[in-house]
């Protein structure tokens, strides 16, 4: 049964998509709510005009601690960290905290996948979106959201029991969640977000969420090969499936060998299809395919539906994406990548010469294997953003005759990709993959990367 919000008094951090998704919702069940976001309401017309027609209480330019008077309810959106003073008071109080996340979990009617990670998650879940398409049958419905896509938070109107959900989570979204999905994926646990959750032991304890509240019944699918992921498996309370390269020593779960991969079940192996099926670059690619498999395998997908998912599927916009070839150059868009270890994979996709585009916002992340990396595999590096004198530091200077050969810094992307431009020749690939945020320069990671392609296709 839904709750029954007639009149529950709502208080909404944060203005962006998920705070929208959120007040559409409640505004329609009866609640009363209040949109509180820190820009300034000239800032915020657009929001303003989305929700036009909504019984809405927009208080802007600041969280006042006063707000939460009045209020039986606070709801976080995902970029809205927990040390603000406003949220702080809230606990200290004890007031009720959640999110769209939350909310949903607790009215969605059918079986819910979830999947978080620090890197790969929304390569696998747009996957494992396209695999649950092809099996479901009409008028059953796939639908994909979360952390990716749109919110489905008011969408839950139109979805059936028979219904399956593919929901991309974050560390943001987990860390307020006491409801886990029927299968729950964590593909990694890597260093990320440590600006925002302080130490590893908090990050992870935010990502092991999606486990804890699963039952029994329930399926956890966790990748075996990285010791985050894999050491949460005494957490898991029903089946465990997991994936990797090498062949699992026991248990189920998806593995390659000799150019095939392959699912090893309880009493026997069966052959997936040949890795010649996957367009995706790159070993972190292959594991998000395998990790999509034993996904799909544990939430019932037929073989398939497996390959059908897989099958022409050319990656997910800003991950590895072709821009353009110009003057016998390739230009590859990973804005996606905004900590260094994505930085890492996106690398070890490429053997050709390398010029690398690296900056944006520190997130308080190591720099130094991205750095022993790029004196092995990097010809130039081009610097830019608010990280580009500490990145420039952990490269270190540069020596004749080793990698990186130069060394630019920038302002900003757009002097970057003409610095990139300049030094580039003929087999190169020109890989954007800045390894910080956007948020020095751009709203996200999507604006960067639309902005990239375009000064990028501008070239001449």
């Amino acid at each position: 049964m839904m709750r029954n919000w007639k009149d529950t008094r709502v208080l909404i951090l944060g203005a962006a998509r998920q705070g929208q998704a959120l007040a559409r919702f409640l505004c329609q069940k009866g609640a009363q709510v209040t949109l509180n976001d820190q820009n300034p309401a000239e800032k915020l017309i657009s929001a303003q005009e989305a929700l036009a027609g909504y019984p809405i209480h927009w208080v802007t330019g600041g969280h006042p601690v006063e707000l939460l008077e009045n209020h039986d309810l606070l709801c976080l959106s995902g970029g809205v960290p927990e040390t603000l003073p406003i949220v702080q008071e809230a606990l200290r109080r004890g007031m009720l905290i959640t999110n769209d996340s939350q909310i949903f979990m607790e009215n969605v009617p059918c079986k819910v996948i979830g999947i978080t990670g620090s890197a790969g998650k929304t390569t696998t879940t747009t996957l494992v979106g396209r695999m649950a398409s092809r099996a479901v049958v009409a008028p059953q419905k796939a639908w994909v959201g979360g952390n990716i896509g749109v919110p489905l938070i008011d969408r839950l109107d139109e979805i059936q029991p028979s219904d399956i959900v593919v929901l991309e989570l974050s560390s943001f979204q987990l860390q307020w969640m006491t409801r886990s999905p029927q299968v729950a994926a964590v593909l990694n646990i890597t260093p990320n977000h440590l600006d925002r959750h302080g130490t590893m032991e908090a990050y992870t304890a935010a990502k092991a969420r999606i486990l804890e509240f699963q039952s029994a019944a329930d399926i956890a699918v966790l990748g075996r090969e990285d010791p985050g992921a894999w050491g949460l498996r005494n957490k898991v309370r029903g089946e465990l499936l997991s994936f990797g390269l090498a062949h699992p020593a026991e248990g189920k779960g998806t593995f390659y060998d000799n150019g095939w991969l392959w699912y090893q079940g309880e009493m026997v192996e069966e052959a997936l299809f040949e890795r010649g099926k996957i367009a995706l670059r790159g070993t972190h690619n292959l594991l998000n395919v395998l990790a999509a498999c034993a996904i799909g395998i544990a939430a019932g997908f037929p073989p398939e539906a497996l390959l059908d998912g897989v099958q022409g599927f050319g990656g997910v916009p800003h991950r590895l994406e072709l821009v353009r070839e110009w003057h016998g150059v390739r230009w590859y868009n990973d804005s996606i990548a905004t900590a260094p270890e994505r930085t890492i994979a996106a690398i070890r996709s490429f053997d050709e010469p390398l010029v690398l585009m690296l900056g944006g916002r520190d997130k308080k992340l190591p720099w130094d294997s991205l750095a022993a990396l790029i004196h092995e595999r990097v010809d130039h590096v081009v610097v830019f953003g608010e990280a580009a004198e500490k990145i420039a530091h952990a490269i270190g200077n540069v020596q004749p005759g080793r990698r990186p050969y130069t060394l630019k810094i920038c302002r900003n992307v757009q002097e970057a990709v003409q610095a990139a431009a300049s030094v580039a020749e003929e087999g190169d690939v020109v890989l954007f993959s800045p390894g910080g945020t956007s948020y020095d320069e751009f709203r996200d990671f999507e604006e960067r990367g639309e902005r990239f392609r375009k000064w990028v296709q501008e070239l001449s």
